[in-house]
């Protein structure tokens, strides 16, 4: 007697022993998603920089005065009912001024870590894939990005172009990209001579096919981690060049302008409200940029996945 092997006629196939009820599929990316929830503190710095970017946002929603609006009659007063956060030495209501700046400091983050995210990753992925003299100029160039302070850079573009927030962003993401080109060749040298791009090569691929399509998709976890970085150091850049007068130009706030405007010795003893608030907003953004980094390294590393479904 012969035994069918077709499962339409051998009918559904037998329940896993023990009623065992099989779980999702577990794909990269959800692994990955698992790893980043057990880190906790990426878990809470994702929250408060969730919160962060929602303030910043609707900042003309939630802010109940207009950030430049002046009143004579509310000079430095503490926080009320009316100012949460007290007034400035202009009367500007420093609650309203706090979450405007956010969007500020925010828009020069991202925007200067993501010039220097792609102009890094295109140039390390070509130094890396094609090497020899292209490598060694790319790298040379790295190094004398590196080896020159970038307040200095900034400073004098500063004076050249005038102060502005489109200066910052600029100045900031081509100043940056050398770390993010040098992850990005660190994984081109270990995937150039690997059997599938050589035969990616021999069936007729270009370089920039075998970048977009290679090098880029496994660039990928190392460099979420390097723009995180590159968020939470653009973001310290604007708040020391807006205090030191050479960025973001009053009356528009910025958390670093606001540092500056109550720098004096009576004001910090007298006044902490005027320079409490943006303060602790620059640190608890640039923390919670770096737990989410943190988080991302983990979840792109494979070797956090042994425990990763307990």
């Amino acid at each position: 007697m012969t035994v069918s092997t077709n499962p339409a006629i051998a009918g559904p196939a037998p329940a896993p022993a023990g009623g065992a009820v099989v779980g999702p599929r577990r794909t990269p990316a959800r692994m990955a998603l698992r790893r980043f929830r057990r880190n906790r503190l990426a878990v809470a710095g994702a929250a408060v920089l969730g919160l962060v970017v929602v303030l910043a946002v609707f900042a003309p929603l939630i802010a109940r005065h207009s950030p430049n609006q002046v009143d004579l009659d509310a000079l430095r007063q503490g926080p009320s009912g009316t100012h949460w956060f007290g007034t400035d030495s202009s009367g500007r209501d420093v609650f309203s001024r706090v979450v405007h700046a956010g969007r500020v400091s925010l828009l020069v983050g991202v925007s200067a870590a993501l010039i220097s995210v792609v102009i890094g990753t295109l140039l390390g992925a070509v130094a890396g894939l094609v090497g020899g003299v292209v490598d060694s100029a790319v790298m040379r160039l790295a190094d004398i990005v590196l080896s020159f302070p970038t307040v200095i850079a900034i400073v004098v573009l500063a004076g050249v172009l005038g102060p502005s927030v489109t200066m910052l962003v600029i100045a900031i993401g081509a100043t940056h990209w050398p770390q993010a080109c040098r992850v990005v060749r660190g994984v081109a040298l270990g995937l150039r001579e690997q059997d599938y791009l050589h035969a990616a090569r021999a069936g007729g691929a270009g370089p920039w096919w075998l970048v977009r399509k290679h090098i880029v998709p496994a660039s990928l976890p190392p460099v979420a981690v390097a723009a995180t970085l590159a968020v939470a150091q653009a973001v310290l850049l604007e708040a020391t060049l807006s205090f030191l007068g050479l960025g973001v130009q009053p009356p528009q706030a910025s958390w670093g302008n606001m540092l500056n405007d109550a720098q004096s010795l009576t004001l910090i003893e007298s006044a902490p409200w005027m320079w409490l608030p943006p303060g602790i907003a620059i640190a608890v953004t640039v923390l919670s940029v770096n737990f989410v980094g943190d988080g991302l390294r983990d979840a792109g590393d494979p070797r956090q996945s042994k425990g990763a479904h307990r």
